[in-house]
């Protein structure tokens, strides 16, 4: 199969307006389980997972939190700006600009960006009960994104600013306004790292319970970081996928995640689409790292063109190795991998995700899982009333 020749209309399907989720389930662990196990479909409660999931097994988490993407400026005109941050300029490292006090500069989407020609804009707000401002402005653009600094006084971290003037970013297919309750619910129990504009939503439905129910089977569980960016939800225009160019993702990796998948053989449960394209890209890392290079930066097509044949446990070692040379715990680095039929999994054997949009790229990584049975799983889906998207059910799929 040639995996940049598939149409995106052959990954489409009928999705009514009120089979979207608009609001979640009042507890997180009551939704919905679909379950697809070689090949036959059933159903549960989510809060039963644990009875799935193979004693000892290994299920890795993405543990990245939301931040209040998306800031209200107005000019003095009245105009209205939004001004949505997406991926951290300088510093470039996510944590280190949160951190920052002052001044920081982020690549940004801008709304009425026509209306904004020249000057600051300026916004005055309390934090921690003291009156602030704080200024944005446009410091060149890179593609469709504008270079944004931002400026403000006071003893604040960005974290902190964004907490106090941000809006929590909720998708935009829900036609609804942020609401208070989404602060909570559109956030994972386990997320602690700061830096998505979107959360990884197959996470939402667990709960402490259903995390010590895990536990007591004696599943291990690892958390990855990947920080989702707008470019998640970015529609497929082009006919054919090779025409579609995917979203850099910034990934951070553990040592002792590594290690664990090493003692696993290499074998884990994934939670969400992120988990799996970070598992999926660490074996790609790993030969790069075994050709010994310094940049282990996953480009969209390497799947499906690199020519080296190492086995996964190889792959592992390579990257335990570049962490010697680098003389540090975590891999940082980023990909592009694009998953699509005609790509072979290395590391996940079972993965848990909710229900995609039509004609995304997801879609596609749902069907090279299942080696293109997706249709069995959404037409059960769509004809037992299960809820798509971010606020709808779960799925846990076995190929």
């Amino acid at each position: 199969m040639n995996t940049k020749e598939i149409r995106i209309d052959d990954y489409d399907y009928p999705l009514p307006q009120e089979r979207i989720a608009r609001y979640p389930v009042a507890e997180r662990d009551a939704s919905r389980l679909l379950l697809y196990r070689h090949g036959t479909a059933g159903e549960d409660v989510f809060r039963n997972l644990p009875r799935y999931v193979p004693e000892g097994a290994l299920m890795v988490f993405n543990n990245t939190r939301v931040v209040r993407a998306r800031l209200h400026f107005r000019k003095e005109t009245g105009a209205a700006i939004e001004i949505f941050i997406l991926e951290p300029a300088e510093p470039a490292e996510y944590q280190e600009n949160f951190a920052q006090r002052g001044r920081c500069v982020w690549l940004c989407l801008v709304g009425n960006l026509k209306k904004w020609k020249e000057g600051a804009l300026r916004m005055q707000l309390k934090v921690e009960g003291r009156d602030v401002v704080m200024t944005a402005s446009r410091c060149g653009s890179l593609g469709t994104s504008e270079r944004i600094v931002f400026e403000w006084d006071g003893d604040f971290t960005f974290s902190e600013m964004l907490a106090a003037a941000g809006e929590l970013p909720i998708p935009p297919y829900l036609n609804r306004a942020t609401e208070v309750g989404d602060l909570t619910t559109y956030q994972t129990v386990y997320g602690r790292v700061e830096g998505s504009v979107a959360a990884p939503t197959a996470g939402l439905h667990f709960t402490p319970g259903v995390l010590e129910a895990l536990t007591e089977r004696g599943v291990e569980r690892e958390e990855v970081t990947l920080h989702v960016g707008a470019g998640t939800f970015r529609p497929v225009k082009s006919a054919v996928i090779g025409g579609h160019d995917m979203h850099t993702e910034h990934i951070a990796v553990h040592r002792h995640t590594i290690e664990a998948l090493l003692r696993h053989g290499g074998e884990a449960i994934a939670v969400g689409t992120t988990s799996v394209r970070t598992l999926e890209s660490l074996y790609y890392m790993g030969i790069l790292a075994g050709r010994g290079a310094e940049d282990l930066h996953v480009p969209q097509w390497m799947p499906y063109e690199v020519t080296e044949s190492r086995t996964e446990e190889e792959a592992l070692t390579a990257l335990l190795g570049y962490l010697d040379r680098q003389q540090c715990d975590v891999l940082q680095s980023s990909t592009q991998i694009i998953i699509a039929p005609g790509y072979r999994f290395h590391f996940v054997k079972a993965m848990i995700t909710n229900f995609h949009q039509p004609r995304s790229t997801l879609l596609l990584l749902v069907s090279a899982f299942l080696n293109g049975r997706w249709r069995e799983v959404y037409d059960y889906a769509l004809s037992h009333d299960f809820r798509f998207l971010s606020y709808g059910d779960s799925s846990l799929l076995v190929p």
